[in-house]
């Protein structure tokens, strides 16, 4: 049996907060609040250990992955599409202009092709509310294992 990784990369023209491109994904039906509540990574020690609390955490949440001290760490938080049933978590580099997306929380396939994810379905819900924010460019990718 094959595995797949999808995975959409953005670049923004100036450093971005985690706060901030959260809550550009709002305004296109987005969320923290996903099946398992929050989930959140700073990755300080290359171990990826990943974090869950409650929704009415999420101010401490955005404050401790846009802290200072952590700019020069991966971070990154789950975001879902509660319409869509759908999403994935949103992995932030070391200097905010560039962060990754990887459908990870019910992957949405191609109708016709269900081994594929849909990368299109993501990027168009995706795009549009990161223009805001200064999106620059985004390269898309689904590969199979």
């Amino acid at each position: 049996m094959s595995s797949r990784t999808s995975d959409i990369d953005f670049t923004f023209r100036r450093e971005v907060t985690v706060r901030g491109a959260v809550g550009a994904l709002a305004d296109g039906g987005w969320s923290l609040k996903e099946p398992l509540g929050i989930s959140y990574v700073v990755n300080d020690d290359d171990a990826y250990d990943w974090q869950s609390t409650n929704l009415d955490r999420a101010a401490e949440v955005f404050t401790l992955l846009d802290a200072p001290e952590n700019l020069g760490c991966h971070v990154g938080v789950c975001v879902y599409h509660a319409e869509a049933e759908t999403g994935g978590q949103l992995l932030f580099f070391p200097g905010r202009t560039r962060c990754a997306f990887s459908p990870t929380i019910n992957r949405r396939s191609l109708p016709d092709a269900p081994a594929f994810t849909d990368v299109s379905w993501y990027l168009q819900a995706l795009v549009k509310p990161l223009l805001p924010i200064g999106l620059h460019s985004y390269e898309a990718c689904d590969i199979g294992f």
